[in-house]
């Protein structure tokens, strides 16, 4: 597939995203406690800007590619509500003062960005050369439905413990870590020697579980479109709305119990729709998934988690009111 991307507009995007990164840096520069308030109105900025950019793809370069570019930013806005909800399991587990959430939230998003650059750019080479990639895409996604799937069943929750974390364990050999946060500062001089601050592991664990969700991320959205600017802009655009949409959903996230369902139905729709890609290209009589059919059930599975999610946890109140108001009361 040729790209709709000339050199000036890949340009421009990257100008773009830098420049919305350096307003986000500014913003955040006094570090500060996120008020719901502010966080909605960078949150609803940040789905305006790619629901306009979206008008301009339809536009001018046809309604096949709009259509491409709007499912592939819903997947990735989807698989984003999974980066906020580890990013919120890891700032809990640092303990992270609520004044500097924002800035280590910031240092993730601008390692995911890198790092899935660098994921897109070899994906495109690849997939430009080998079709046996779409097959290996494939698999990795279903694998990894597999594995969110079986974890939900088993209902097991996630935890981390950070004494356990290999990446922190490493940074402990290479230098000395402070007990106390000093605000944003990654390292400090103590008696004598440099050290490294909470703040400084914190974020080089939200830089290692980056890698772990650019693995995923990338072939799902390759599974959408095979346009690689595609790819980037709606991994740029699901990027940049986190560290807003984090302070708005920091409350709600433990309410989408079923998420993982969701997401484990979706990243096997796409692994699937890749490998019949994949046979597609040896045996042409294989049907390929069409863009609007991949719309239709990606929105279908959200629909359907966010309906079960709800009513899980409208049973539970009630279990759980039926239950106090059971309880004796007792004599005074």
């Amino acid at each position: 597939m040729s790209s709709i991307a000339s050199p000036t507009l890949w340009f421009v995007t990257i100008g773009v995203v830098l420049a919305l990164l350096v307003v986000d840096f500014i913003a955040t520069r006094k570090p500060h406690e996120v008020k719901m308030k502010e966080a909605i109105a960078w949150s609803a900025f940040y789905v305006a800007l790619p629901l306009a950019f979206g008008l301009y793809v339809w536009t001018q370069h046809g309604g096949d590619r709009g259509l491409e570019y709007y499912t592939g930013y819903l997947v990735e806005k989807t698989l984003s509500v999974d980066n906020l909800f580890v990013f919120m399991l890891l700032l809990a587990a640092f303990a992270v003062p609520e004044v500097l959430k924002q800035r280590v939230l910031l240092y993730g998003i601008v390692g995911a960005l890198v790092l899935r650059g660098i994921f897109i750019a070899l994906g495109a080479a690849a997939l430009s050369r080998f079709d046996w990639v779409f097959l290996v895409f494939g698999l990795v996604l279903l694998a990894t439905g597999v594995k969110l799937l079986r974890d939900a069943v088993r209902g097991q929750e996630h935890e981390v413990e950070v004494s356990d974390m290999r990446v922190v364990r490493l940074m402990r050999r290479i230098m000395p870590v402070t007990d106390d946060y000093e605000g944003a500062k990654l390292t400090v001089v103590r008696n004598g020697a440099r050290a490294l601050t909470p703040f400084a592991l914190v974020t080089v664990a939200v830089f290692a579980t980056d890698v772990v969700f650019a693995v995923d991320s990338v072939p799902a959205v390759y599974g959408i479109t095979g346009d690689p600017y595609l790819v980037f802009v709606t991994n740029a655009f699901a990027l940049l709305g986190l560290r807003a949409l984090y302070f708005v959903l920091e409350g709600a996230l433990g309410a989408l119990e079923h998420l993982s369902y969701g997401l484990a139905a979706i990243l096997g729709f796409i692994g699937f729709k890749l490998v019949l890609h994949w046979a597609h290209l040896v045996w042409p009589s294989v049907p390929d998934v069409p863009t609007l059919m991949s719309l239709f059930v990606i929105v279908g599975i959200l629909g359907i988690t966010v309906a079960t999610s709800l009513v899980a946890n409208r049973r539970k109140k009630a279990a759980r009111s039926a239950g106090s108001s059971d309880e004796p009361v007792g004599t005074h």
